[in-house]
């Protein structure tokens, strides 16, 4: 295990060196709210600013994203034949992702990356960036990744993780790609690789400690799908939903998308764009047949695929990393931590 010691002095001459080789991403104010975006040649990441109002999930799956193109003109050649863009794969680096967002990565991966299919969007992408994490120090109230099977430390994919002590962080080299980074922003400060990483240990189990938001799970595994299905508690769980769709667009883990076709003049593009299981048009069928247009058909399908039918399917957890984003957004006050809560200790009537 590498430890490498980053003063922040040598901060910004190491992250305009990066420019030459990665395009960078990291949190940035944006309309009083701290977003995730490409940063421009003046731009650097805002490391001490709290967790964004959205993953950077986009960095992979963009919301809107062009998928295929054709030409309408039969003067050209393959006209009428959809044909992918030309994509970027120069090498991207996520910079100040916090370990659930990196772990949401690796659930979102179970879906797009499978002996089946292959995404080669969202893989080619994936396979370009490097994941440079900042551990959380000071987890927020809604923080519950602990419960999650991620943590305000967790190192799951991450190729790199800060954490900040105040005058200069200490980078934990996790794989090559993070050393290929460090070496490429000119980071090689050395540290005392023990005395480091017993260090960055006291303050993982000090954030942990101060994680005082916890959701068993335990005993979602062993559920009757049907039972859960069928529970009496989805009216109520329901009741003030009013189907904004604001827990999807800022869940790192939702992958759900619509796909549209745009025609100008003698061209035509194929867009993926995000969608939303709280909307009701996404399960609507051409016939006109919509197998849930109830509200409560929504709300259900939601927090059963987050925390039953993904669990089923792949057994490696809830579809859930804890960030607490769709609890601090809900303007409603739906509570996952709660729906978690009783769908894990729902005993059905007999």
């Amino acid at each position: 295990m590498k430890v490498i010691k980053i003063d922040k002095n040598d901060w910004t001459r190491g992250i305009d060196k990066s420019r030459e080789t990665y395009q960078l991403f990291g949190p940035v104010t944006d309309k009083n709210q701290s977003v995730f975006k490409q940063l421009g040649k003046d731009a650097y990441p805002e490391m001490g600013r709290t967790d964004t109002i959205m993953s950077p999930k986009s960095v992979l799956f963009p919301q809107t994203e062009k998928i295929l193109t054709a030409s309408l003109d039969e003067s050209v050649e393959n006209h009428h034949i959809m044909q992918m863009p030309e994509t970027d794969t120069t090498p991207r680096a996520v910079i100040g992702i916090r370990p659930y967002d990196a772990k949401a990565v690796q659930l979102v991966k179970l879906n797009f990356d499978t002996p089946e299919y292959r995404d080669t969007y969202w893989c080619d992408a994936y396979e370009a960036t490097t994941f440079v994490g900042l551990a959380v120090n000071q987890p927020s109230a809604s923080d519950f990744s602990t419960s999650m099977g991620s943590g305000p430390f967790a190192e799951e994919g991450l190729d790199l993780l800060l954490v900040d002590l105040d005058d200069h962080y200490l980078a934990k080299v996790l794989t090559p790609k993070g050393e290929t980074f460090l070496d490429g922003a000119g980071f090689n400060g050395t540290a005392d690789t023990d005395a480091s990483l017993k260090t960055i240990q006291g303050m993982k189990e000090a954030a942990e400690a101060a994680i005082t938001s916890l959701v068993p799970t335990d005993k979602l595994k062993e559920k009757s799908l049907l039972d859960l299905h069928g529970a009496p508690f989805w009216e109520d769980t329901a009741f003030s939903c009013i189907n904004c769709g604001t827990c999807t667009f800022v869940c790192p883990t939702c992958w759900c998308f619509d796909i549209q076709d745009e025609t100008k003049g003698k061209s035509t593009s194929r867009f993926r764009n995000w969608d939303s299981c709280m909307s009701p048009l996404f399960t609507m069928h051409g016939s006109g047949h919509n197998p849930r247009g109830e509200k409560t058909q929504r709300v259900r399908q939601r927090f059963m695929h987050k925390l039953k039918y993904f669990l089923d399917k792949y057994d490696q957890g809830s579809m859930c990393v804890g960030c607490g984003r769709c609890v601090e957004k809900c303007p409603v006050n739906i509570d996952i931590r709660s729906i978690c809560n009783t769908m894990n200790s729902y005993e059905p009537q007999k």
